[in-house]
């Protein structure tokens, strides 16, 4: 049995995750880590992950940006892998998060989804070719309390394209006013409204012809689903940064 820790564990995504877990039979989340605690989960919830008293095998954080100092922290402390699924972390945060996978096995992603991830594989491998004759965009939509914008899977797909050419491709937010669009740039566009789980489309626009990437996600459980993945896959990993392109690897062996 794999013994979970799970941050913002009366969150949406947290909620998501304790239903995913109820119908596993080989992981058990052993305590919580959530400010506004319910009345309803059999494990205990803290307040903060340094009053946590149970042993666990991995740590899973859907929450926000500012508690990861903490949680690496604690992480390094007990030896215990961290799966960090929050996004909107500073440049800074992130050299922390590379730096403490020197000292245990830290595996992140934008996106829990296997269907977005193989999106961003493929756009690796298309965006080169395209790049050169095609106009390039990003639309990304979420519900209406999302805190970040853009989106951390827009931007991990912004990353995708832009690795794979050579061009710098500087993100225009938005246009407003006489604002015409310059050849190397990608345009990113966020729409927030209503309970939309996440939908991200990436157009490439050429003369005469239009090739679309969309992924759309119906609800949470996509996420939790792949975020019970890493759970598997990282429990017994070694000190390293792992992302979902490793579960991918695994899953296709």
């Amino acid at each position: 049995m794999i013994k979970v820790i799970l941050n913002g564990c009366c969150g949406k995504m947290g909620n998501a995750i304790v239903e995913s877990v109820s119908k596993c039979s080989d992981i058990e989340i052993v305590s919580g880590i959530d400010k506004h605690k319910n009345d309803y989960y059999k494990f205990p919830i803290y307040d903060s992950i340094e009053k946590c008293k149970e042993d666990a095998d991995v740590i899973i954080d859907f929450s926000r940006p500012d508690s990861i100092a903490d949680l690496l922290n604690f992480a390094k402390r007990r030896n215990i892998p961290i799966i960090i699924c929050t996004t909107g972390f500073s440049k800074e945060q992130e050299e922390l998060i590379h730096s403490f996978s020197k000292s245990i096995p830290v595996f992140k992603s934008s996106n829990m989804s296997i269907g977005i991830n193989l999106l961003s594989g493929i756009l690796k491998k298309v965006s080169g070719i395209l790049y050169n004759d095609f106009d390039i965009e990003i639309i990304e939509a979420h519900h209406n309390q999302k805190v970040d914008s853009p989106s951390g899977t827009a931007l991990m797909l912004y990353n995708s394209i832009k690795d794979s050419v050579k061009e710098d491709l500087p993100i225009s937010y938005g246009r407003k006013g006489i604002s015409k669009r310059k050849k190397d740039e990608i345009g990113m566009h966020s729409i927030r409204g209503g309970t939309i789980a996440g939908t991200h489309e990436v157009l490439f626009a050429g003369r005469d012809e239009i090739i679309e990437f969309k992924h759309e996600a119906l609800s949470r459980n996509i996420f939790a689903v792949g975020a019970l993945k890493a759970v598997r896959f990282v429990a017994d990993k070694k000190p390293g940064f792992y992302t979902m392109d490793d579960v991918i690897s695994e899953l296709i062996k």
